[in-house]
């Protein structure tokens, strides 16, 4: 027995990372799942995007567990795209019950008066307004049904504090706080509980990647992980640099199972204490 035997888990940004390690780890715990994401390069990031074969990929890695995968390319940005691709998935596999809005980008690390309006607005329509489309796709089967679900928003530490120097993303994870608080509130009546997650470093192409390790050390001409570990390590308070995928999935899963049943309107970290840093 699963802990989602004869879910529906509504997964953004599946291709690759943190999404594709939910959906396999989901799969392992009996759930269906929809799995949604860009595959394109965004602009705002200095880092390559997830690819079709990517998203491929994932929905093999599903189906391998023995669980159906609705997959769609689908930008979280694209409100009637969403909207279609979440009711197509839901007459196949059922109503979504547990949605994961996972999509992100980090894409401003220029300060307040260099970053460009193009990459403010690029940033904040994908992490922010993108979350709010995919809650309003994933929610609406839940609350016609009178729930209940579980919905959980992927925010980062960069939305319980802040250096300094990101403004769009800083001001987009912040802005995923008071979106879970509200959809909290609201949806409270039906049984939905709606949480935020806050991962610090994790090893994903959003860190692993030439433009942010150059950030890190721009005294090298072509630095690797191992050049920027030691300054990733000494942002957190536990002795390791980053985390992995799955330490992010297994905090995402107990939140969404009924083990956290009366847990509703939390910001959890997962960030080997850099918020306390």
């Amino acid at each position: 027995m699963g802990l989602f035997d004869g879910k529906v888990v509504l997964i953004t940004g599946a291709a690759r990372g943190q999404g594709r390690s939910h959906a396999v780890r989901f799969a392992q715990e009996g759930a269906d799942v929809i799995a949604t994401d860009a595959c394109t390069d965004i602009p705002a990031t200095g880092y390559p995007g997830a690819t079709p074969e990517d998203l491929a990929e994932t929905k093999r890695l599903v189906e391998a567990e023995g669980r159906r995968c609705f997959s769609r390319i689908v930008d979280v940005r694209d409100h009637p795209g969403m909207f279609a691709a979440v009711d197509e998935a839901s007459a196949e596999l059922g109503v979504v019950d547990v949605v994961i809005a996972n999509a992100g980008i980090s894409g401003d690390d220029m300060g307040i008066l260099a970053t460009s309006y193009e990459v403010w607005r690029e940033v904040i329509d994908i992490n922010l307004s993108g979350v709010f489309v995919t809650l309003q796709a994933g929610c609406r089967g839940m609350i016609a049904r009178g729930g209940p679900g579980s919905v959980i928003l992927v925010s980062s530490i960069m939305g319980l504090r802040t250096h300094g120097g990101i403004p769009g993303y800083t001001s987009s994870k912040h802005g995923l706080v008071g979106l879970m608080r509200s959809a909290a509130h609201e949806l409270s009546r039906l049984s939905i509980r709606v949480n935020s997650v806050h991962p610090g470093n994790v090893l994903t192409p959003m860190i692993e990647n030439a433009a942010l390790f150059g950030l890190f050390r721009p005294d090298l001409e072509s630095p690797t992980a191992d050049d920027v570990a030691p300054l990733m390590q000494g942002m957190n308070l536990l002795p390791a640099p980053w985390a992995m995928p799955s330490d992010v999935t297994e905090a995402v899963v107990w939140l969404a199972s009924d083990q956290a049943r009366y847990v509703t309107g939390v910001a959890l970290p997962v960030d080997l204490g850099a918020v306390l840093k």
